[in-house]
């Protein structure tokens, strides 16, 4: 079952440009930086009450965030759900025809399993299902 928003991915090309903004204007409490490899990404963690922001940007030119950057600029990537079982979460969606982009969960920041739907399946808006593992993200 769908629990909230987890939180708000936004496509950025500096990380470095963009923390002061998040952090020093708008104040919002900064939980870290992180590599995720995998994912050819480099994230920067922001607090908004109940929901995270955060800042994703691209560490090869193959990432699918810089290739994000490259067709549509820098903005909102995606909405991140989080959920009790990703699993099942998954399985409910190809039963009812939902087109997704991982049909088995992936490990995200903070060992978090992930899977993305495509959004074609979801009005045109990337969306991220979330099962937070280890620490909270």
């Amino acid at each position: 079952m769908i629990r909230k928003i987890n939180h708000i991915g936004i496509a950025v090309s500096s990380l470095e440009s963009q923390i002061p903004f998040y952090r020093d204007v708008l104040k919002l409490a900064f939980l870290g930086e992180e590599t995720v490899s995998a994912q050819k990404v480099k994230i920067a963690m922001f607090q908004c009450g109940e929901v995270k922001i955060e800042l994703l940007e691209p560490i090869g030119p193959d990432s699918p965030i810089g290739t994000f950057l490259e067709k549509k600029g820098p903005g909102i990537h995606h909405i991140a759900y989080e959920t009790d079982s990703i699993e099942e979460e998954i399985a409910s969606m190809e039963e009812t025809g939902i087109r997704l982009i991982d049909s088995k969960p992936r490990t995200g920041a903070h060992g978090t399993k992930i899977a993305f739907v495509h959004p074609a399946s979801s009005g045109k808006i990337l969306t991220e299902l979330c099962e937070p593992g280890g620490k909270k993200k």
